[in-house]
């Protein structure tokens, strides 16, 4: 079925399609899914656990390609954890000038530069990280999935609060709610995979108008999909 002809009917209630997947086995059903996205890592082009943090705080309400752009010239002048604490905010602002928010942004990096000391000293847990200002839940859950540290949460960003109601996973807006309903539906030791493969799927295919429904690889178990048919 063609995107153009979905994108005409109107968009049914999320409770509505929630209602009807009470009964679907999701870690089985979305095994296509995670195969699909299996080893995939985050659009952010990092190469270390420090500018893994630094680059994931710059991209809150920013992109991941602007933040890309940027940050071999911000590493190249602080590579480490002990050179960012030597920093002031102002130092800051001629390499994230371009980034959303900048102003509190290089406050949140060089405060929790100063506190951290040392890249190896940076938490790899929910509770760890989370103390630090600029790093919520979503952003403990990309750092620790792409650290392969063990899963404490599911990583819910703009992408996975679109598609994760159109599945029928998970119903309702607040990121916090969705996560535990995503929690609920899949075993720990899939979570982290779960997060990244929806977050790839609304990137790539579920997108918010002319979805690609129709090369979708969990189109069978999607309440949206059957919906529009």
């Amino acid at each position: 079925m063609g995107s153009k002809i979905m994108a005409k009917k109107k968009s049914p209630n999320t409770k509505d399609l929630f209602d009807q997947t009470d009964d679907i086995e999701w870690n089985k059903e979305l095994k296509p899914l995670f195969k699909k996205y299996a080893g995939r890592k985050h659009p952010l082009e990092y190469k270390n656990l420090y500018q893994l943090l630094v680059m994931v705080v710059l991209s809150a309400r920013d992109s991941d390609r602007n933040i890309n752009a940027l940050a071999p010239a911000l590493f190249a002048k602080f590579p480490s954890m002990k050179h960012l604490a030597k920093a002031t905010p102002e130092d800051l602002f001629p390499f994230i000038s371009k980034v959303s928010n900048f102003g509190n942004k290089s406050q949140w990096l060089t405060k929790t530069a100063k506190e951290i000391k040392d890249d190896k000293n940076i938490p790899l847990t929910q509770e760890g990280l989370t103390q630090y200002s600029g790093i919520g839940r979503k952003s403990a859950n990309v750092i620790m999935s792409q650290m392969n540290a063990p899963a404490e949460g599911v990583i819910v960003d703009l992408h996975t609060l679109r598609v994760s109601p159109r599945l029928g996973i998970a119903q309702g807006t607040n990121p916090e709610k969705i996560e535990k309903q995503l929690m609920a539906k899949v075993p720990q030791k899939n979570w982290h995979i779960l997060g990244m493969s929806l977050t790839y799927l609304g990137r790539e295919t579920c997108r918010p108008t002319n979805p690609k429904c129709h090369e979708c690889v969990v189109n069978s178990v999607c309440a949206f999909y059957k919906e529009q048919k």
